[in-house]
């Protein structure tokens, strides 16, 4: 990976966790604890009628509502021409509940009542190509299962993608519904990075030669310190 200096800025943030859901400049963020993750409703993301959300599985729902938050806070949720923004997410237990639900449906009768609906929803990156579509993204859509033990990894990949100008922006995140998760609680966490000046104002994400990551300056060598400073950042706001 080359790792040499790079500058972002985060432009957006959106977080669903046990306490609640917001955008980073409008809601307090607490960072994420046990819990159980409120039901997020159509109504609570977008104004009008959506069969399609109300067919989505929990999992999907919860990535595409961090998602729809962090591109909110951004100024990206409205769109007239398609924009070369790429997703990244990283999940450990993905829609593996999904899957075992739609399993469930193909054990009886061979088959003959396998459900379709559930079908479309047993892969972890579908609500990304569902998000492509609602906000006319055409950039790289990935879900990343990491070993990374500071869960690092997809942060590292979203500046590379800025680095070597495959994306304009990237919507990076963590989105999980076990405690398993790099986020250590159910819970999605997305932001939205572009590329910036070094000099620039705001939440600036730093790598330096050495694949240091430092946030306004602060050294990040996990997700954990990334959140403090997030909840630092945030928890007037």
């Amino acid at each position: 990976m080359d790792s040499s200096q790079f500058n972002a800025r985060i432009s957006g943030f959106g977080w669903v966790s046990s306490s609640g859901f917001g955008c980073g400049h409008s809601s307090d963020f607490n960072g994420f604890a046990a819990g159980e993750l409120p039901q997020v409703q159509r109504q609570d993301l977008f104004d009008k009628p959506d069969r399609r959300f109300g067919r989505m599985d929990s999992f999907s729902r919860l990535g595409l509502a961090a998602i729809t938050l962090a591109l909110r806070d951004a100024g990206l949720e409205a769109w007239q021409q398609k924009r070369p923004v790429a997703l990244l997410a990283e999940t450990t237990t993905g829609c593996l509940q999904t899957d075992c639900d739609y399993y469930a449906t193909v054990l009886p009768d061979q088959g003959a009542l396998a459900s379709p609906q559930l079908f479309a929803y047993t892969l972890s990156n579908t609500f990304l190509g569902e998000a492509a579509l609602r906000f006319g993204l055409t950039g790289n859509c990935q879900v990343i299962n990491s070993c990374d033990a500071t869960a690092l990894s997809v942060i590292h990949s979203a500046l590379d993608l800025l680095q070597w100008q495959e994306s304009e922006a990237v919507a990076v995140g963590f989105c999980d519904l076990t405690d398993y998760g790099a986020l250590a609680a159910p819970g999605a966490l997305f932001m939205v990075v572009e590329p910036t000046e070094q000099d620039a104002q705001g939440l600036i994400l730093n790598r330096d030669n050495d694949g240091q990551l430092r946030l306004n300056d602060q050294p990040i060598d996990e997700l954990n310190q990334l959140l403090m400073l997030l909840s630092h950042q945030y928890g007037s706001a």
